[in-house]
C-alpha cells in the first residue's frame, strides 16, 4: 500500500446511463406486482377506500418510477486505486464506502436477466467488514470485467492477511 491515507471523498467515476434504465424496469415490476392485483378486487368489488387506495398506489409508484432513477444515477459512483475500491450509493439513504484492496477477499460479477439485456453488471468487492460487501452495480459488463480483473491482480500483488 502507498503511503495515501484513505480518506473518504467522492468517487470520480459514474455509472452507465444505461442504469436509468435498469432502475427504472425494477421500480415499474415492483410497483406492478402492488398494482395488479388492487386492479383485480376492483374489477369485482369496487368500494371506495379499495378504489383510494389503488389511485395513491398508482400516484405513489409513478413518482417513484419517475424520481429514484435519475436521482440514483446522481448519487452512484465509483472508483477503483492501487489502495482501496471508493463507493457512494443509495438516493434516500446514501452509502459512501472505502474498501482497502488489502482487507479484499473476493472480487465478483453478477449479470440479472434485465442486466444483460440493458449490457450492465455488478462487481461485489467482499471483504471482513462487518458492513458486508461492497457492490458496485450498473457498471457497463466491459467495464465491469476490466474492474473484476484489475482488483483481482491488484488484490494479489498487495501484502495483507484480508481479515
Amino acid at each position: 500500500m502507498s503511503n495515501e491515507v484513505l480518506r473518504l471523498r467522492a468517487p470520480r467515476h459514474q455509472v452507465s446511463r444505461k442504469s436509468i434504465t435498469l432502475w427504472t424496469l425494477h421500480a415499474l415490476i415492483g410497483w406492478t406486482v402492488l398494482l395488479v392485483p388492487q386492479a383485480v378486487v376492483l374489477v369485482f368489488a369496487a368500494s371506495p377506500w379499495q378504489v383510494a387506495a389503488a389511485v395513491a398506489t398508482l400516484v405513489l409508484g409513478t413518482a417513484h418510477t419517475l424520481v429514484m432513477p435519475r436521482w440514483r444515477y446522481r448519487v452512484h459512483r465509483w472508483e477503483a486505486t492501487p489502495d482501496a475500491v471508493y463507493t457512494l450509493a443509495g438516493w434516500l439513504n446514501q452509502e459512501w464506502r472505502i474498501a482497502p484492496v488489502s482487507r479484499i477477499q473476493t472480487v465478483d460479477t453478477k449479470r440479472g436477466p434485465l442486466q444483460q439485456l440493458l449490457g450492465l453488471s455488478t462487481v461485489t468487492v467482499t471483504t471482513a467488514s462487518a458492513a458486508g460487501p461492497v457492490l458496485i452495480e450498473g457498471l457497463a459488463h466491459d467495464d465491469a470485467v476490466r474492474l473484476a480483473d484489475e482488483l483481482t491482480t491488484t488484490t494479489q500483488a498487495t501484502p495483507g492477511d484480508a481479515t
